[in-house]
């Protein structure tokens, strides 16, 4: 696979190979809507970078929930592609007409719920959102496996409990991923991975759970339609997921250069592209993503023993069972706390790009002691059910006797994106899971060997980079796209273990023992001080 990123000169032989391979319609597009970023990524054949594309974008908390309006998508989505033309265009002279195949990735879960004539009833809640408490505990109560927070049916039965007046008029329930896929191609789709956090999936049919249905209905008791009615057709990785209308071609590409017939592949979650994006689909395998949150997917050898609040079950693309270790809150308060130093250099009349910042303060970090000094960074921005919040206040906590430097300081902002997470792993290494090598990606990880350092001594276990790590899930998705147009009968490990990731170049860091030992030290004060977190809430 070739790293090569596309914001790197072209050679001339590079760019007319490139430039070859999208006039004959041989790359594929992967579009995945993250929560500060719509990221459009081309790869080719060999799964290689040609072009990206983005656009930032920002929820909003309006009426107490967390939402992007639907005009934010498309106006986003447009954007990002828009950006991603004019770059092919820049390097190679061309502009798309058609890709071998094409897919959409979005943030999982959450709640967008659409009457018989295709009309939005009620503003789209996010995944961010921990109004379902009752409705939580009520189905796991119900279903016998973890209903989280986030989930599409909480969310859903959450609107049922409070008789909210759209509910019987609910005909199609859906994610993100799922909402654009169906507006692009008309087929009301949803890949495994992603349909596994709207609802419990059958390990044995890789499809909705027909038992816990039929409870969930009885439930439910004609309050809202039958929910197998409601929810989106589930598909693995590989199926064929419909084509591009030519409604939805002009919605995405409203110059009209982009042509209908384009094949998808099935709408993924974040969760499933960031599992292709580190090749991590089989067991004893496993990855982190990191961005606005951050979350752990474990690929399991066998069923867990008990039901665990701090573990979804959920799948791969290809359906295979995964412990996954969600975190509402991820890098957005290390990114806040980036912003204030680039803010302070400009005023210091030295101004520095973002990228100086974080790799000056990540370089910051590789110094400071071992446990950060004695120092707390609390990155809670919103609530973190595995932590017992409902809401998040940051904070930075630190003992008279604590050494404040900045080495120290970055450090426990560093150490404080992977806490939470840290917690949910301690309950799978309870279990007995076992991980022969954890791969990471997100954009914290593209300053070499830090971030990437911290989160080996977080898990104790060696923590894999590949070179296309800061591209994540736009990536993953285009290359879903790709094994569906070409995957020639293999399964999804063996496709990516043989085209993607064949020669892609690995760093790997092993946990170091003072590391270890210093992050081991700095989580027992992170629980100790949850209490000063809560007090925090309630006071705040």
């Amino acid at each position: 696979m070739n790293a090569q990123t596309p914001d790197a000169p072209a050679s001339t032989e590079t760019a007319t190979s490139a430039g070859a391979t999208i006039t004959e319609g041989r790359a594929s597009l992967g579009i995945e809507l993250g929560s500060t970023r719509i990221k459009a990524c081309l790869i080719g054949p060999d799964a290689e970078v040609v072009a990206t594309g983005s656009h930032e974008w920002e929820n909003v908390y309006a009426d107490k929930l967390w939402t992007y309006s639907l005009d934010a998508v498309w106006s986003g989505l447009q954007a990002a592609y828009a950006e991603l033309i004019q770059n092919v265009q820049q390097r190679y002279g061309v502009t798309p007409e058609r890709y071998a195949a094409m897919g959409v990735s979005a943030m999982m879960h959450g709640y967008l719920a659409f009457d018989a004539d295709g009309e939005l009833l009620a503003p789209f809640r996010t995944w961010r959102n921990t109004n379902t408490g009752v409705a939580a505990a009520e189905l796991t109560a119900l279903l016998g496996v973890n209903i989280p927070l986030r989930w599409s049916i909480a969310h859903l039965h959450q609107a049922v409990v409070d008789a909210e007046p759209h509910v019987p008029e609910i005909r199609f329930l859906t994610t993100l991923a799922g909402y654009v896929h169906s507006s692009l191609t008309g087929e009301r789709v949803l890949g495994v991975g992603d349909a596994s956090g709207m609802f419990p999936i059958d390990s044995a049919t890789r499809d909705y759970d027909a038992e816990l249905v039929a409870r969930y209905d009885a439930l439910a008791d004609g309050r809202v339609p039958a929910l197998r009615d409601l929810l989106p057709r589930v598909l693995a990785a590989g199926a064929a997921a419909g084509e591009l209308t030519a409604a939805g071609a002009a919605l995405l590409d409203p110059s009209g250069s982009l042509r209908p017939g384009i094949l998808f592949a099935p709408p993924e979650g974040d969760a499933g592209t960031g599992m292709v994006a580190t090749g991590a689909v089989a067991p004893r395998t496993g990855n982190v993503s990191a961005g606005t949150s951050i979350f752990a997917m474990v690929v399991l050898e066998r069923p867990l023993s008990q039901v665990h609040h701090e573990l979804d079950l959920v799948t791969t693309p290809s359906g295979d069972a995964v412990a996954m270790v969600h975190c509402n809150n991820g890098a957005s308060e290390l990114a806040a706390w980036a912003n204030m130093f680039t803010a302070f250099a400009a005023a210091a009349g030295t101004p520095v790009t973002p990228d100086a910042t974080y790799a000056a303060l990540f370089s910051a970090a590789l110094e400071g002691e071992a446990d950060a000094g004695g120092l707390l960074a609390y990155n809670h921005l919103s609530g973190e059910p595995i932590a017992g919040l409902d809401e998040g206040r940051p904070l930075v906590v630190r003992t008279p006797d604590s050494r404040l430097t900045l080495p120290n300081f970055m450090r426990a902002q560093l150490y404080g994106v992977f806490g939470t997470l840290a917690l949910g792993m301690d309950v799978l290494h309870g279990e007995g899971v076992q991980l022969d090598r954890m791969y990471a990606h997100g954009g914290m990880f593209r300053t070499t060997g830090v971030a990437q350092r911290f989160l080996a001594a977080a898990l104790d276990a060696p923590v894999a980079v590949a070179a296309t790590a800061s591209e994540g899930g736009a990536w993953g998705m285009a290359v879903l796209a790709a094994y569906v147009a070409d995957g020639r009968g293999r399964d999804l490990d063996t496709y990516l273990a043989e085209v993607v990731f064949a020669d892609a170049p690995l760093t790997t860091a092993d946990p170091e023992p003072a590391d270890v030992a210093g992050f081991s030290a700095y989580l027992d004060r992170y629980r100790a001080g949850l209490a000063v977190e809560a007090a925090a809430v309630a006071s705040l």
